[in-house]
């Protein structure tokens, strides 16, 4: 059985755990694992042990970094430490944050939250399952949490580039 690993925190305004694990429950039967850290620098470490200690074949990183400059900055360390630790141990990490200042009230801070983890919760279990529904989806501008920006009409071959 397949095994997912969840990282999330306390700093974290929402669980956006619970999120993830009830789309992951609807689409698939895996093994889901919860570690729960204070602060979203501790999510590098704490996805790399649910990879490497606990065996997950894949982990979703959740985290809701604060409005501040320093939040935005700890926010850009850990999606570092999250790349290194992908690189490390050779298997995905979905990062899934929402910035506080994404939203202009709390009511649509909670639902981004919840619509983006579930959105990427659903990209999880197409990575582990079902990639070719992934490339599918290749250039179509898919968005989780807000509308799709959806494709750039006239694409195609790169013959009008001038190669």
């Amino acid at each position: 059985m397949k095994r997912i690993g969840i990282a999330d925190t306390t700093f974290a305004r929402v669980d956006m755990a619970r999120a993830a694990i009830s789309a992951i429950k609807k689409e698939a039967s895996v093994e889901i694992i919860r570690y729960t850290v204070p602060g979203i620098k501790d999510l590098p470490v704490a996805a790399k042990k649910l990879l490497e200690v606990e065996l997950c074949d894949l982990v979703m990183a959740l985290g809701m970094p604060g409005p501040a400059d320093k939040d935005k900055m700890c926010a850009h360390e850990a999606s570092s430490g999250l790349i290194m630790a992908q690189l490390m141990t050779n298997k995905h990490i979905l990062e899934v944050f929402v910035h506080e200042d994404e939203a202009a009230d709390e009511p649509t801070l909670a639902w981004l939250a919840e619509r983006r983890t579930a959105e990427h919760a659903l990209n999880a279990v197409r990575l582990l399952y079902y990639p070719e529904k992934l490339t599918r989806l290749a250039g179509t501008g898919q968005r989780q949490g807000y509308e799709d920006a959806g494709p750039i009409e006239g694409g195609g071959s790169g013959e009008n580039l001038g190669h």
